[in-house]
């Protein structure tokens, strides 16, 4: 766990640290008043690198960081945070991000639920509707960016009515012949990852894989109820609960297209965002894999494959340690 740096401290001459605004394994997420421009407040993200680094991968590590930040820093786009300055301090890196004010929408949809509500379906597909401008125009760029961490916390609500999808902690660029490299390693919050997201930076995941969180975080927020993730699933394929048996609310309409989205593989899935936006919000939207309760025999290669044997083994590794401790 990184040192947490005091309130009060000043990185590079510019950036006061105010609070912790967030926070994860690999560093915490500050508040920041920049001192060069009077009133400005932004967002300023750290992140450590493994302290077990060899000076060259560290500094391979550290180029790359920086080669991808530049990136980020060109994006322009309403519903994202703007990059707006990334540095190297010791055995850190830092990305400087507008401040955005509002409330996140796990934050609101805890709310309705401790009033027994569920939030209105027409508020989250208005929301829907913003996420998908974002993603397109990530997934549009001439090198595709992935975000690869949708989910009800790394958006929120301005007070003004605008969606900002945050946290660029785990986005990926796809770069020419599905080579693939990545700002931070991780793999996601398990509960909006996709299956092919657990195979790490191997090439697998492409923008069906923000799909796949974009329809779980949509599940999430209109039932309330988070959705069993995808190694459950793996197991017990019929696990997954239709939301409208959740939300009886919703229309029949969201409800297949949010099925559509989660489907385990990314074959089954809409294979671009415009495609799942259109089937939240058109009844005649084709949907080209109807969603299955009962997949067909054969094993999805390569991903299932793997995590099948990851499975088991961690089963046998239980069963043996059951064991030990009963001798």
């Amino acid at each position: 766990m990184p040192i947490q740096l005091k309130i009060g401290a000043v990185l590079r001459k510019r950036y006061k640290i105010k609070r912790i605004i967030g926070q994860g394994g690999k560093g915490c997420i500050y508040l920041a008043e920049d001192l060069r421009l009077t009133g400005r407040l932004c967002a300023v993200k750290e992140v450590e690198h493994d302290p077990t680094f060899s000076p060259d991968i560290l500094k391979e590590a550290r180029e790359q960081f920086h080669r991808e930040a530049t990136v980020l820093a060109r994006l322009d786009h309403p519903n994202l945070p703007k990059v707006s300055d990334f540095f190297s301090i010791k055995g850190c890196d830092y990305l400087v991000m507008d401040y955005v004010p509002g409330d996140d929408l796990r934050t609101l949809m805890l709310k309705a639920s401790k009033q027994g509500k569920f939030l209105p379906e027409a508020d989250v597909l208005a929301w829907a509707s913003q996420l998908a401008d974002a993603l397109t125009y990530l997934h549009s760029q001439d090198q595709p960016i992935l975000h690869r961490d949708i989910k009800p916390s790394n958006l929120k609500l301005t007070p003004s009515g605008l969606l900002k999808l945050v946290d660029f902690g785990l986005v990926k660029l796809l770069a020419p012949g599905e080579v693939t490299i990545t700002i931070l390693q991780g793999q996601g919050t398990a509960l909006y990852t996709p299956l092919e997201q657990y195979g790490g930076d191997s090439g697998h995941t492409d923008a069906r894989s923000d799909i796949y969180a974009f329809g779980a975080t949509l599940y999430h927020l209109l039932t309330n109820q988070i959705p069993i993730n995808v190694r459950d699933r793996f197991l017990d394929p019929e696990s997954l609960i239709p939301p409208r048996q959740i939300n009886p609310n919703l229309s029949p309409r969201t409800d297949r297209a949010i099925l559509w989205a989660m489907q385990l593989h990314p074959a089954d899935r809409p294979q671009d965002v415009q495609s799942f936006l259109h089937a939240l919000f058109d009844d005649t939207a084709p949907i080209t894999q109807p969603y299955r309760t009962k997949r067909s025999q054969k094993v999805m290669q390569p991903l299932e494959t793997a995590l099948a044997a990851v499975t088991g083994g961690l089963t046998l590794i239980s069963l043996i340690l059951t064991l030990i401790r009963s001798l």
